[in-house]
Parts: C-alpha cells; sequence; structure tokens
C-alpha cells in the first residue's frame, strides 16, 4: 500500500471520529490499568459492568489491596478467569505502592514489570493514559493491518513495528483507536461489513463482502 491510500484511510476515519478514545469506562490511569488488566479474553462491556461497583468502593491501589483477594473477586466474579485476574491486580497494586508511591508509571519498562501486563497492555496505558504515540496491537488491529494492506505482518510484533513506521506522525496517538474500532464493528472477523466501509475503495481487501 502506497503512503497516499495509508493518510487517506486515516484522514477518512479521522473526519468520521475526530476524538477517539477507549471503550473500558475509566477516570484515573490506575482504573484503566486494571481495567485493562481485566479485559483479557473478556469483552470491555463486561469488564465496565464490574468494575462500576469495584471503582466505587475500590480507586486507588491501597483501597484495592484492602479489599483484600476474595473482596476483589467478590466485584469480578463475572469476568473470566477473575481469580488470576485478582492475584495479578493485587501484586500490581502492592508494587505501584512499594516502587511508585501508589501511582501508575509513565515508562513502557515500569509497566511491564507489573504483573499481567505485557507490551500490549503497556502500549494501551502509555497511549490512552499518557498521550503517547503508541499503538497495541490486538486480535482486532492484526486483523485490519492485514487484512486491508495497511501494515501487514505475520505477528502482532511486526504489525506493530510496521504501524509504527507506516502510519504518518499526525495520526499515530489516534491510530490503535480508530483501528480497533473499525475491526470491532466494521471489518469484523467472520463477515467483514465491506458494503458500509468508509474506506472500502482504498482498502486491498480481495474478498469484500458485498452484502
Amino acid at each position: 500500500m502506497n503512503p497516499l491510500k495509508r493518510r487517506k484511510i486515516f484522514e477518512r476515519l479521522r473526519s468520521a471520529n475526530p476524538h477517539p478514545t477507549t471503550e473500558l469506562a475509566h477516570r484515573t490511569p490506575f482504573e484503566l490499568l486494571v481495567s485493562v488488566v481485566l479485559s483479557a479474553q473478556a469483552t470491555d462491556k463486561s469488564v465496565n459492568l464490574a468494575t462500576e461497583k469495584l471503582y466505587r468502593a475500590a480507586d486507588t491501589p491501597q483501597a484495592v489491596l484492602a479489599l483484600g483477594m476474595e473482596g476483589l473477586i467478590g466485584h469480578i466474579r463475572t469476568i473470566g478467569l477473575y481469580r488470576s485476574k485478582a492475584k495479578h491486580i493485587l501484586e500490581t497494586c502492592r508494587l505501584l505502592v512499594e516502587r511508585h508511591g501508589g501511582k501508575v508509571p509513565e515508562s513502557r519498562e515500569a509497566l511491564e514489570a507489573l504483573p499481567g501486563v505485557g507490551r500490549k497492555t503497556a502500549n494501551v496505558i502509555l497511549n490512552t493514559a499518557f498521550g503517547q504515540p503508541t499503538i497495541a496491537v490486538d486480535t482486532h488491529i492484526f486483523r485490519v493491518a492485514n487484512r486491508t494492506g495497511l501494515a501487514p505482518g505475520k505477528d502482532v510484533r511486526e504489525v506493530e513495528e510496521r504501524l509504527l513506521k507506516f502510519v504518518p506522525e499526525e495520526f499515530r496517538k489516534d491510530a490503535h483507536h480508530w483501528l480497533i474500532l473499525h475491526g470491532r464493528y466494521v471489518c469484523k472477523a467472520r463477515k467483514p461489513e465491506c458494503p458500509a466501509c468508509i474506506i472500502r475503495d482504498l482498502c486491498e481487501f480481495r474478498k469484500k463482502t458485498k452484502a
């Protein structure tokens, strides 16, 4: 895909959604971190339903630690893998208090040192909480990047690196959100809604749907 076509894709995505953001409900970097950890193999909707009550009871690392394992599980039991996620969150809260004064760190290295926080989660935090131009590649973005020809790659790291290389700088901060929303609602895995797609004519997917 040539640079002009890439630019047109992002111009259209920006025009349709000038200020994109995550669908995970949060008010602080800490709430976002907890929500992203909970969202692994779970829908944003299910996470938001659980955290609405959780964050009313505990919205700081210290408060979550005070809940303890069973107290935290009581709030997140409806989310898949809740026991292992609770363990990761409590350990993360302990490290945030011990190492970072209860604050979420703004460096990738410090974030990835937290339990349950990998590169993708760190990218989400750096981008959404701190405004850094990172791109977190999940299954939606991986699919869209490969299917459209925007930044094809054999694994998520290769796609991330190609997106960072190919996406024009002015679009880089919001690219993650535009692509994930496009993959979630339009460029779906089983049956992409090509007739309704605003970048249909720019996309290089050969098997476009007609209805």
